[in-house]
């Protein structure tokens, strides 16, 4: 008896065997295909081409949605580019192009934590700074099977495994050009009046109100000032509503001290200032946090509170 049931538990399980082993599962690539295939059909997606500049092997598809007209891309170039991304399980989504800001080399896109895919798709399908296009990005060249992030899978800020990625890049050529359409949509869009500031010619907006009367600041001094920075979505960022001492050769950025210059104790200055007179392409972080991403616009207000020239 036991025998005979030993033998028919062995036929089962060679038959589960066999099942297993007539049934085809795809591999990476295939799969890839199959879920980026099936996101073009659901989204009705036109104008989708396939990557083929190098042998057709990358799996990446891509749409050109402006063409750029600056210089060819290079791998060996850095590159100022602004981004949206979403998975296509749509469970992660980062849609802020104020906040999606990265400078580094084209080259080094996956040791800075970006997709391997990316680069060399910026590389073969955009070619030129100033254009913008979109990529389904294989899971294979994004995040692989791991994902990246941290939590659990129904985490809103994790990337999951095995997740193609649809991707909006434009890659800037004119900085000045960004940062004046940056800062006048900001404007357009909070209601403030931009006739009411006065552009340098470096770039930089100013308002200065208060009496004239007051004492000028001049290279060398030491002032007092109280002071607020906003970012371009309008979130106070940080702010010093008690006196800071500061000499002049210390104030924090170029465009301070190019507006100070212009102005008198106990007046108030609004300063929108472009990201070469800010912090330039260096993102400004806390810990792992970025505060300021790369080649940010800001909006700084400050009170004169007293001025000592030397």
């Amino acid at each position: 008896m036991k025998q005979g049931l030993f033998t028919i538990l062995l036929a089962g399980a060679a038959i589960l065997s066999s099942c297993k082993k007539d049934k085809q599962y795809p591999n990476i690539k295939e799969y890839d295909q199959q879920q980026i295939q099936s996101y073009i059909q659901s989204n009705g997606l036109s104008g989708m081409k396939r990557d083929t500049a190098d042998g057709d092997t990358a799996g990446i598809y891509y749409q050109v949605l402006e063409q750029g007209t600056g210089d060819r891309i290079e791998y060996s170039d850095r590159v100022a580019m602004v981004y949206t991304i979403r998975t296509f399980d749509g469970k992660f989504v980062s849609a802020d192009t104020l906040l999606n800001h990265f400078y580094g080399y084209l080259g080094q896109f996956s040791t800075s934590g970006l997709p391997r895919g990316l680069q060399s798709g910026i590389y073969n399908a955009l070619k030129n700074k100033g254009g913008s296009v979109r990529f389904l990005i294989p899971s294979r060249l994004a995040y692989g099977i791991n994902g990246t992030g941290s939590g659990s899978v129904e985490n809103p800020n994790r990337i999951n495994g095995n997740q193609c990625l649809d991707y909006w890049v434009r890659i800037v050529d004119d900085q000045r050009e960004y940062d004046s359409i940056a800062i006048q949509k900001y404007t357009a869009k909070y209601s403030i009046n931009l006739s009411e500031y006065t552009r340098a010619s470096s770039g930089l907006y100013y308002k200065i109100t208060g009496s004239d009367t007051g004492t000028l600041i001049k290279d060398p001094s030491r002032i007092a000032y109280t002071y607020a920075v906003r970012n371009l979505n309008n979130v106070l960022l940080t702010e010093q509503t008690t006196d800071i001492t500061s000499e002049f050769e210390n104030l924090p950025l170029a465009a301070i001290k190019e507006a100070a210059l212009l102005t008198r104790n106990a007046q108030s200055v609004s300063l929108l200032i472009p990201s070469r007179l800010g912090y330039g392409n260096s993102a400004v972080t806390s810990g792992n946090v970025t505060v300021i991403p790369a080649f940010s616009c800001l909006k700084y207000d400050y009170t004169i509170k007293s001025v000592y020239n030397y």
